[in-house]
């Protein structure tokens, strides 16, 4: 481990603040801030640890929320520390965001050994916030051992969520005849475990119809391989939730004993590094006075019509790499 921030050291003793704070500071936009992130992120290094991290996705009104809530209390009775990063939609308009995730998990963020973070997707696609990843990392650091990323429902760009977690669960419940048809491909490629949510009172026999159609279907998307599983769950009846932790838990027993859970780390480190090399690109767009100026400039040419947007772009860089050469 390096030299650690003065932050960095309060989050790993147990100062819930500190780590509140820590995450505020990575998602930040603001140019003073920059070097600081860089001192927090530089005081211990990612690596495979002991965590386990879920990423829980699905439409808006399946749930999932509710679902988490119970899920996390039970992990934690079973021993564990939970952190859940929840994600909310921002406004197109007005970059604003709802944040209300603390209000939906009432029990659960009342709880000493649980940790709920709300953070706004920003505007980037793929149901996570632009700094998820870092987010985990200093969960993890701060000793959370279960880490639950709740993505936005936004169908087929939710898939990146299996970039950044371990398993992915997909959250749904029986709804019109054609709830099936609103179910994206892409989403059904990436998910490890399926539950058929609000399975109770009314909807007891048509979620379980639907459940049957959602395993018919997900038998011939995966041909020969193993499809995932699709569990019956109400979190208002408690329903099949000791099964899916048992999923999610034996799911990822097997991962490790495989080897599958390590080699998915790295590709995800890797993938982390391409990533955030174009992060770090942007940001310095922002502390170079001279590129900055030429980037307001080139922008409006390109508002303009009088400059391609790719040409654009390839100037903005080269003058960006201009003292490497």
């Amino acid at each position: 481990m390096n030299n650690s921030s003065p932050l960095f050291t309060a989050l790993t003793s147990g100062d819930r603040g500190a780590l509140g704070r820590a995450i505020t500071l990575m998602e930040s936009i603001h140019p003073k801030d920059y070097e600081a992130k860089i001192s927090l992120l530089s005081s211990s290094i990612p690596n495979a640890s002991s965590s386990v991290r879920i990423a829980v996705t699905g439409a808006p009104g399946v749930g999932k929320s509710s679902l988490i809530e119970h899920i996390g209390i039970m992990l934690i009775e079973a021993g564990h520390r939970v952190a859940v990063l929840a994600i909310d939609p921002s406004s197109e308009r007005t970059g604003g965001s709802i944040l209300g995730d603390k209000t939906r998990m009432p029990a659960l963020s009342r709880h000493s050994n649980a940790f709920i973070r709300p953070s706004p997707t920003s505007g980037v696609l793929g149901g996570v916030a632009q700094m998820t990843r870092e987010s985990i990392f200093l969960c993890e650091a701060a000793g959370y051992d279960r880490i639950i990323v709740e993505t936005v429902g936004i169908g087929q760009s939710e898939t990146s969520v299996a970039t950044l977690s371990d398993l992915v669960v997909f959250v749904t419940m029986s709804g019109s005849g054609d709830a099936l048809q609103g179910i994206k491909r892409g989403i059904m490629e990436v998910i490890d475990l399926v539950a058929v949510n609000k399975s109770d009172g009314e909807n007891e026999q048509l979620s379980k119809n639907f459940a049957s159609e959602l395993t018919a279907a997900l038998h011939l998307l995966h041909g020969s391989a193993e499809p995932p599983s699709v569990l019956l769950t109400s979190a208002a009846t408690k329903l099949g939730l000791d099964g899916l932790l048992e999923q999610i838990e034996s799911q990822i027993k097997l991962s490790v004993s495989t080897g599958d859970f390590s080699s998915k780390r790295k590709k995800q480190l890797e993938l982390w590094f391409e990533q955030a090399t174009t992060h770090s690109l942007t940001q310095n767009l922002r502390r170079v006075a001279d590129v900055s100026e030429l980037h307001s400039d080139l922008l409006r040419q390109v508002k303009d019509g009088s400059i391609h947007p790719f040409v654009a772009a390839n100037l903005l860089v080269s003058k960006l790499l201009s003292p490497l050469n």
